[in-house]
């Protein structure tokens, strides 16, 4: 009823003065028991508490970094969704088990650690050089205590120095590179037979009993998903445009503040001749390349057209039009050919440029000098900018005036026709499926669900659009009875039964090629065809026949001498006999180039799953009691 009242009047004197009255009652009455809290202990580790203010501390930062990777769909439900509270403790319970064992070992952090490191950051410094009041400023912004900072900063260092002393000694050998680097690079290809389901369903017989035990043993696969229907206010922000007037002041003040956005860097136009050739090409063959470029670069000097002779002598993909590179501005180009273009005057050729491409003959045709659009070219497009930000924010600001007076019981249906704003009401959807008539993400949808039947949303911007959702109506998941799918189960049962076929005709073909039977032989006989994958890796998905489960691991295990598995395999599409075909392995000047970054990688992998066993044996170990956690929340 209050809340109600509130709602209502929310710009009324009455309101303002009971939210005063509110306020003192909060801070006077309240004050003590939210500051207490912060004192109260929320766990304990080894006999060690952690605080309620440790864990407010770092629940903040949590919610905080959530909030900002959900941006404008975000909605406080999501809290419960990510179990945002008891994430925050166990971050907490990991960095006290943490300090406890490197005090243990004599480990610790010195303040002179800790002052260089807050020091060096960038967010503290101004013009090179630490700044005490950016530094308290930007603290007291994030409502945090310099040394609630230096705690974290302190804590942060002592898990890298305690990572760093636990994997001092651990070292990827040159052989473990190796390994690594060939169980992802090596290479098979494979040939194979495909029985497609499709090609037994004629022969296939559907008896309703063996097709309802059929039914009750996959019944989940048929459970009926969650769904919910949603009732929504639409704030567009072009329906406000007409009321936008700009004067020419403000036009004149975003030209003169954005000044950048108008200015035309400096473009050359040019066409070139490329003369293909590695840049490790041996020294010979870039001789031949060189000799064959300068005799061109002779013709272009003495006043060939130099499109003609691009058509003719270029390797390059502009050949056929001449060499034409159209206009450019720097950046666009790689290095030796921008330096040497924009170093030119108009109608100059330049002498060879070697790149990584070959050599280039290049001829600059134009030059546009650096300008900056005059004020009355861009006013339009400036005019259109600030009618766009001003509509977003009075679209904005309708949108919250909806919210803040808006009943806390309320039919949004009926509550959109009271205030004349378009309202729309979608069918039932899953999370499966996109918002009907909007689409969207899955950060929306996540948002959305994660509201009670008839909880109205927060403001919600989506592509460039303001909306209130109410969740009018949820209808829970279920596990239908049998004649609600029996459409999509006749046919799924169908299926499984042309599957089983198809597998048992692969293991009886299987059976024959392995006692013996040609190849090609076998497969004219039974009207079958052969085909071959194209190389891939362990890491890939076999060509032409896609993600199939153990395929690839028992593929790398065959060879010539042993060219058949033991099994079949089966994916969606069906059953698959295959053989091995050949083998490639690794390119060894390759590994050379990528041993660095292989090695890295392989560190980084051996380092996390050794801290965090390291860490999960510790906290095994450890005396932790999270009874007040309960009452804490």
């Amino acid at each position: 009823m209050l809340l109600s009242l509130m709602r209502r009047h929310a710009k009324s004197w009455l309101i303002k003065f009971l939210i005063a009255i509110i306020a003192l009652v909060f801070i006077f009455y309240f004050g003590y028991s939210f500051t207490s809290k912060e004192g109260v202990k929320v766990a304990e580790v080894n006999g060690e508490v952690i605080s309620g203010m440790e864990y407010q501390r770092t629940y903040r930062e949590l919610l905080t970094n959530l909030k900002r990777e959900y941006g404008t769909v975000w909605n406080d439900n999501l809290i419960k969704v990510f179990d945002l509270k008891n994430r925050a403790l166990e971050e907490l319970i990991d960095k006290k088990i943490i300090s406890q064992e490197a005090r243990r070992i004599g480990m610790d952090i010195t303040e002179k650690e800790i002052q260089d490191r807050i020091l060096s950051y960038p967010a503290f410094q101004f013009r090179g050089q630490f700044d005490e009041n950016r530094y308290r400023s930007l603290l007291a912004n994030n409502r945090m205590k310099p040394e609630n900072f230096e705690t974290i900063i302190a804590q942060d260092m002592l898990r890298q120095k305690l990572s760093q002393f636990l994997l001092t000694f651990l070292l990827a050998s040159d052989r473990e590179i190796l390994e690594q680097y060939t169980y992802m690079n090596q290479q098979v290809k494979i040939g194979f037979v495909h029985f497609a389901p499709e090609d037994f369903k004629e022969s296939i017989q559907i008896d309703p009993d063996p097709m309802k035990n059929y039914f009750e043993e996959h019944k989940e696969a048929y459970r009926i998903p969650e769904k919910i229907k949603l009732s929504y206010i639409t704030i567009d922000p072009d329906d406000f445009r007409e009321k936008i007037r700009l004067d020419d002041l403000e036009i004149v003040s975003y030209y003169e503040d954005n000044m950048e956005m108008f200015t035309e860097e400096r473009q050359v136009k040019a066409r070139h001749i490329l003369f293909k050739v590695d840049p490790d090409a041996p020294e010979d063959e870039e001789k031949k390349v060189k000799e064959r470029a300068l005799e061109v670069l002779e013709k272009a000097h003495s006043g060939s057209d130099f499109s003609e002779l691009a058509k003719q002598y270029s390797e390059g993909p502009t050949r056929e039009d001449g060499g034409d590179l159209g206009y450019f501005s720097r950046g666009r180009m790689v290095k030796p050919f921008e330096d040497a273009a924009f170093a030119m005057e108009k109608g100059q050729i330049s002498d060879l440029v070697r790149t990584s491409f070959g050599y280039h003959i290049i001829k600059v045709e134009d030059i546009r000098e650096e300008k900056t659009k005059p004020l009355e070219e861009v006013r339009e497009q400036i005019s259109d900018i600030l009618t766009r930000t001003q509509s977003m924010d009075l679209a904005n600001e309708k949108a919250l005036s909806l919210i803040d007076q808006m009943p806390y019981d309320v039919d949004l249906d009926e509550y959109a026709a009271q205030h004349q704003v378009p309202a729309s009401t979608t069918a039932y959807f899953s999370r499966d499926d996109p918002v009907p008539e909007l689409a969207g993400d899955g950060r929306l949808l996540e948002s959305i669900f994660a509201l009670q039947e008839k909880d109205v949303s927060d403001v919600i911007e989506f592509k460039e659009k303001f909306y209130i959702f109410q969740v009018s109506s949820k209808k829970p998941s279920y596990l239908p009875e049998m004649e609600e799918v029996s459409e999509e189960l006749r046919e799924d049962y169908g299926l499984y039964l042309a599957k089983k076929e198809a597998e048992s005709a692969a293991e009886k073909y299987l059976a024959e090629l392995k006692g013996g039977r040609d190849w090609s032989a076998l497969a004219e006989e039974w009207n079958m065809e052969t085909d071959t994958t194209d190389f891939f890796t362990r890491l890939d998905f076999p060509p032409k026949i896609g993600m199939t489960p153990g395929l690839q691991e028992v593929a790398f295990k065959l060879s010539r001498e042993n060219r058949y598995p033991d099994t079949i395999f089966e994916n969606e599409k069906g059953a698959y006999v295959i053989r091995w075909e050949a083998e490639k392995g690794i390119d060894k000047e390759k590994f050379k180039e990528e041993k660095e970054r292989y090695a890295a990688s392989l560190m980084m992998t051996k380092q996390q799953y050794i801290f965090r066993s390291w860490l999960d044996r510790l906290k095994m170990r450890a005396d932790i009691d999270r009874s007040p956690f309960e009452e804490f929340k």
